[in-house]
């Protein structure tokens, strides 16, 4: 029996160039957005009030926040469609923008940040479920490795604005102002450009999709799929759990050694380069050579750098020592682009992928849901090195669980797909 991955369409019918600037333009703004607040929660946090631990916290509420959304977020799009969810979790981003920009204390600031992480898991699981659905399985890597690579090219763009905007006014919270404006640029794409789902011929009919969910849902989906939630989706925590660290951990270092708010800005802005300029490389990987040779990398590199991090604090030249590990973590993220969505992808079904995306995103975020909490917890009962310290133990630890439990879930299915995607009469069958 053929794996489901086979109904997507033929490589060589899939419309490429009419589906490519819908389905990612919206996605590169909604992430310019998130990237221009995302070095400047701590210390907006910290001028509220906050210690360096309770920063931490603060930041570590955007994580949460998508943590929290993601399993009302899978069933949200399979019942109202995927550019519609997007166009609300924009909406949803704005209202959390006011709050945050308006906040008193730092618990308000942190309602707020809640607020847009779970709008951020909304967003990024609708475009998710339309790239599993409908991106043939021969390109799936490097299509979900281009998503991830829009986000990237946010979190580029979004800090040297931000920096920008610091030079201009000497306020770290005005950089709310631009995640604002990029949200109803987003609206705005979304209204004017076509549905890319529309263009794609050989989608799902909503009677099938519907068939489906009444068969299958969400959490019949997490059910049925608690071993391999519970085994590879811990190794997927673990991945996220190290890419939100390096979110949180390089913000408080930069303001542990006392790098201004603008450096700090470019120096992360800067790194982030990096992850835009890998992640088609290693989507192509994935393709052509397998997940592992991606994944297994990417987290071992996540692992060290965390651990080089832990012990240059006091060190002379600490500054650079921080630019230098800050490039680390950049090029070790950006060879794992779109992993953790690729993986999603192969073990979901793509006529109705909403609730089992849904449930791995869920277990992916749980990670980075409580790497800053962890983070947070390690600073104020040891030192933020030694946070760094246990994180980087953790990404070794997690490069184990990938070499492990990939092959045996996720290898057989894409070996199935890409042969149902080359023999289109069979996979039809």
């Amino acid at each position: 029996m053929e794996s489901p991955m086979t109904d997507a369409a033929p490589p060589d019918r899939f419309p490429w160039r009419q589906v490519v600037v819908a389905a990612f333009l919206p996605t590169i703004l909604f992430s310019i957005g998130e990237g221009a607040i995302l070095p400047i929660i701590p210390v907006v946090a910290h001028d509220l009030g906050a210690g360096l631990s309770g920063a931490g916290l603060i930041a570590a509420m955007i994580v949460i926040g998508e943590l929290l959304g993601d399993l009302p977020a899978g069933a949200l799009v399979a019942r109202i469609g995927e550019r519609t969810a997007m166009i609300g979790a924009s909406v949803l981003s704005i209202a959390g923008v006011a709050i945050a920009f308006a906040a008193p204390n730092p618990w308000v600031l942190g309602i707020g940040i809640l607020v847009i992480g779970v709008a951020t898991a909304a967003f990024g699981l609708a475009r998710h479920a339309f790239m599993t659905s409908f991106v043939p399985p021969v390109y799936r890597a490097r299509a979900l490795s281009t998503l991830g690579g829009t986000f990237r090219l946010g979190y580029l763009i979004g800090p040297f604005a931000t920096a920008g905007v610091i030079q201009a006014t000497g306020i770290a919270a005005n950089a709310f102002w631009i995640h604002l404006a990029a949200c109803v640029a987003a609206i705005i794409v979304l209204l004017v450009l076509h549905d890319p789902a529309d263009v794609v011929t050989t989608r799902p009919g909503p009677a099938a999709r519907e068939a489906a969910g009444e068969q299958k849902g969400l959490f019949r989906t997490i059910a049925d799929n608690r071993r391999v939630l519970g085994t590879l989706g811990l190794g997927a925590a673990l991945v996220a759990a190290l890419r939100a660290s390096r979110n949180v951990i390089l913000p408080l270092w930069a303001l542990s050694i006392g790098v201004d708010e603008v450096t700090t800005a470019i120096i992360i802005g800067a790194a982030a380069g990096l992850d835009v300029a890998l992640f088609y490389a290693g989507g192509w990987i994935m393709d052509r050579f397998g997940r592992l040779w991606t994944a297994v990398p990417s987290m071992i590199g996540l692992g060290v750098s965390h651990l080089l991090l832990a012990f240059t604090h006091d060190v002379p030249g600490a500054v650079v020592w921080f630019a230098v590990v800050a490039g680390l973590l950049s090029l070790s993220n950006g060879i794992g682009a779109g992993i953790l969505m690729t993986l999603g992808a192969d073990l979901a079904d793509p006529a109705h992928p909403g609730p089992f995306l849904g449930a791995w995103r869920f277990t992916a975020d749980a990670g980075a849901a409580v790497a800053p909490v962890l983070i947070a917890a390690l600073t104020a009962a040891a030192s933020l090195p030694v946070a760094a310290a246990v994180m980087g133990a953790l990404g070794l630890a997690g490069a184990l669980d990938l070499r492990v439990f990939v092959p045996r879930y996720a290898g057989g299915r894409v070996e199935r797909a890409a042969r149902g995607a080359a023999e289109p009469g069979r996979a039809a069958s």
